[in-house]
C-alpha cells in the first residue's frame, strides 16, 4: 500500500509544456524569493531569457509578477489571492480553525495545522494555518512552509500511523535529508525511533530540530480510511519549558484535538 496511489496517475502526454515553463518561471523564486533580473529566472527555470522575458511579461500582465523600473521581476501580490482560495475551499481547514483558536488561548503557546502532501515525489508537510506566538522567527509562523516529513514533527507524526512498508518508502524516497538546525535527525534510523516512539505515545515531538531554543508535538489527523491528512501541532519555547514538561501538559490536547477532526473526517 502506498501512499501516492491514492492520487489518479498523471497521464504525461496530456501536459502543457507552455504551462508547465511559466510554473518553473515562479518556482524560480522559491529558494530565494527577492528581485531577479531575467538572466536569472531563466538560469533558475532552465529556459532561455527569450521564453524567461515572454513568459514573465505573460504574468506580470495577470498580476502574478511585478515588474521593478530597472526591469527585474518580483512575486506578484496576486499569488495572495491563489492562497487565500485554497485556504477557504478546504473543508478540513475550515473545520479546525476554531480548534486550533481554542488551543491557542488554553495553550498561550503557538498551534499549527500542517497537510500531509502526498503528491510531490518526496512526501511533505506544508503549513496550512499558523497562529503567533513570542519571540519567533517571522518566516516560522507563515502558511504555507513546506518541510519534508521525514523531518518534521507532523510528518513523524503521520507516518506512525503507516505501516513499516510505507514508512520505509516514504524514507528512502526522502534522502539524502538536510538539516535545518545542527539538531535536525536525517539517519533514517534516526527517524525509525521517532516514529515508533510516536506510535508509543500517540503524538511525536522534537526538540531543536526545526528551530533553535524550541520544542514541538503533533499528532495526526486521519480520513476515515484511517490514512493521515494531516497534523495538529504545539510548540513552545525551551526558555518556559523542559520537553518533559511540555509534553506531559500539552501532549493530550493535541491528541484530543486531532482526533476530534479525525472524527469529523470520518462522517463528513
Amino acid at each position: 500500500m502506498g501512499i501516492k496511489h491514492r492520487f489518479p496517475p498523471i497521464d504525461e502526454r496530456l501536459l502543457l509544456q507552455s504551462v508547465s515553463r511559466a510554473l518553473d518561471v515562479l518556482e524560480a523564486f522559491a529558494e530565494r524569493p527577492d528581485i531577479k533580473s531575467l538572466s536569472e529566472i531563466a538560469s533558475a527555470a532552465g529556459v532561455n531569457k527569450s521564453a524567461a522575458q515572454r513568459i514573465c511579461q505573460t504574468l506580470a500582465s495577470r498580476g502574478y509578477l511585478e515588474q521593478t523600473e530597472r526591469g527585474s521581476f518580483t512575486l506578484g501580490r496576486v499569488l495572495l489571492d491563489r492562497s487565500f482560495d485554497y485556504l477557504r475551499s478546504n473543508p478540513l481547514i475550515e473545520k479546525a480553525m476554531p480548534i486550533l483558536a481554542d488551543l491557542r488561548r488554553t495553550t498561550n503557546e503557538r498551534v499549527d495545522l500542517s497537510l500531509f502532501d502526498a503528491q510531490h515525489d518526496n512526501l511533505t508537510m506544508v503549513y496550512a494555518a499558523r497562529t503567533q506566538s513570542r519571540n519567533e522567527r517571522f518566516y516560522a509562523t507563515l502558511s504555507g512552509r513546506r518541510m519534508p516529513a521525514c523531518t518534521s514533527t507532523g510528518g513523524r507524526a503521520c507516518m506512525a500511523v503507516l505501516p513499516d512498508e510505507v514508512v520505509e518508502q516514504i524514507i528512502a524516497d526522502s534522502l539524502p535529508l538536510t538539516m535545518v538546525t545542527p539538531k535536525t535527525l536525517t539517519e533514517p534510523e534516526q527517524i525509525w525511533e521517532k516514529v515508533r516512539e510516536a506510535r508509543r505515545d500517540g503524538y511525536s515531538f522534537q526538540q531543536e530540530e526545526t528551530l533553535l531554543g524550541e520544542v514541538v508535538l503533533a499528532a495526526a489527523i486521519r480520513e476515515h480510511n484511517g490514512m493521515p491528512v494531516g497534523a495538529i501541532h504545539i510548540a513552545g519555547s525551551l526558555s518556559e519549558w523542559t520537553v518533559e514538561e511540555f509534553c506531559k501538559r500539552y501532549s493530550p490536547l493535541a491528541i484530543e484535538a486531532a482526533r476530534a477532526l479525525s472524527q469529523w473526517n470520518a462522517h463528513r
